[in-house]
């Protein structure tokens, strides 16, 4: 595609406006809100959300992974832990999520730390999966190389008939994570590039201070 083509693309933002006073004291109230609006517009995978993690020297990576829940603790998604973001979140735990939702002019983005959900926990979000994404985490040694594609699927036809009447046993490799946030900034975009950036900073426990930045 021509350069200059790819420079002149741009979209007015003009759908809504953020303001101190409009947004929460608590910044998982905020998200909340906006992620039930996001529900409500019926974006397409509103839980899709942009990890991004680094080895322990520092070279980042980054990938889409689905959102499993929230609460005050942090928020929750599953993989392999030998993956290759399931290596770095073990020698480097700090990490970061962006949700960015288009039709909505918004974007959320989040800074915290990465720990492990307990195996309890891991194992009653495994069981509640379709028996084929069971399986499909079974099945895939995620992050490695591997010979073709007719390998993954000669072992998932194996283990269909293998598991076919029986319950299927979660692997040791694979469960969940919660990041848990020390930033969370709100962005609503606006007019000429002025756009509205909510940025809440945790101070304590219990405490977040939020402030505005400059677009």
């Amino acid at each position: 595609m021509d350069n200059e083509r790819i420079q002149n693309l741009r979209q007015e933002y003009s759908a809504a406006t953020l303001t101190e006073e409009s947004t929460n004291a608590d910044p998982l109230k905020q998200f909340d809100k906006w992620f039930n609006e996001a529900l409500a517009a019926e974006m397409y995978e509103p839980n899709a959300m942009t990890l991004a993690t680094a080895t322990s020297d520092g070279r980042p990576s980054a990938r889409v992974v689905l959102l499993k829940g929230y609460n005050s603790d942090g928020f929750k998604f599953y993989t392999n832990y030998l993956s290759r973001k399931g290596r770095e979140m073990a020698k480097n735990p700090l990490g970061s999520l962006v949700f960015f939702w288009g039709p909505l002019e918004r974007q959320i983005r989040i800074e915290g730390t990465i720990e492990k959900l307990s195996k309890d926990e891991s194992e009653k979000y495994f069981h509640s999966r379709p028996k084929s994404s069971q399986i499909g985490a079974v099945v895939s040694p995620q992050s490695q190389e591997i010979g073709s594609r007719e390998v993954l699927e000669s072992k998932m036809q194996q283990l269909e008939t293998e598991y076919e009447s029986k319950d299927i046993p979660k692997p040791s490799h694979w469960g969940g994570y919660v990041l848990k946030p020390t930033l969370i900034e709100f962005w609503q975009g606006r007019p000429s590039r002025l756009h509205d950036r909510i940025v809440y900073k945790k101070i304590d426990k219990k405490n977040w201070k939020k402030v505005r930045l400059a677009p």
